[in-house]
């Protein structure tokens, strides 16, 4: 079942690429589409090369816990996709039609509501797993290995592949 819905996905995205390539190459609009694969490709190494890269880097050495570092990634798309209109808003004031709103406002209440909604996550976390370890009774700290900075460790079963 999973195979066969895998299959599915890769013959529709390999669709759709096979789609916006015909739309490329017969747009006349498009006079040169070799400056088009050049910008594709230069975006493709900025972002992969030093975008995720940097992102990577930070999340794994200064964040630490999985909401947290899911946030991270998250402000730091945000931020990537609205500095430029934070950066320019209120410059041009002869047009006043370019950049009308109040972009700062604005990215700031985005990166406030996806903060929310991970501490959200992270308290539902912590409920689910207060509730387990209410259901399963106390668990004396000699019955569990000891990690690095001597608190207990709980281990979990692995998943079995359901593929």
């Amino acid at each position: 079942m999973i195979a066969a819905v895998r299959a599915l996905l890769l013959a529709a995205g390999l669709a759709l690429a096979g789609y916006g390539l015909y739309g490329l190459l017969a747009d006349p609009y498009i006079t040169d589409p070799l400056d088009v694969l050049v910008w594709a490709v230069g975006g493709l190494v900025l972002h992969d090369g030093l975008w995720v890269a940097l992102v990577c880097l930070v999340g794994a050495f200064l964040v630490r816990g999985p909401v947290l570092r899911g946030w991270a990634v998250v402000a730091a798309a945000v931020t990537a996709v609205g500095l430029p209109a934070v950066l320019r808003a209120g410059v041009d004031r002869a047009n006043p039609s370019s950049l009308p709103l109040p972009y700062l406002r604005n990215w700031l209440l985005v990166l406030a509501a996806t903060a929310g909604l991970a501490l959200l996550v992270a308290l539902a976390g912590r409920w689910r797993h207060r509730d387990r370890d209410r259901a399963v009774g106390p668990v004396r700290h000699r019955d569990r290995p000891a990690g690095r900075r001597g608190r207990p460790v709980r281990r979990r079963a692995p998943r079995e592949d359901r593929s």
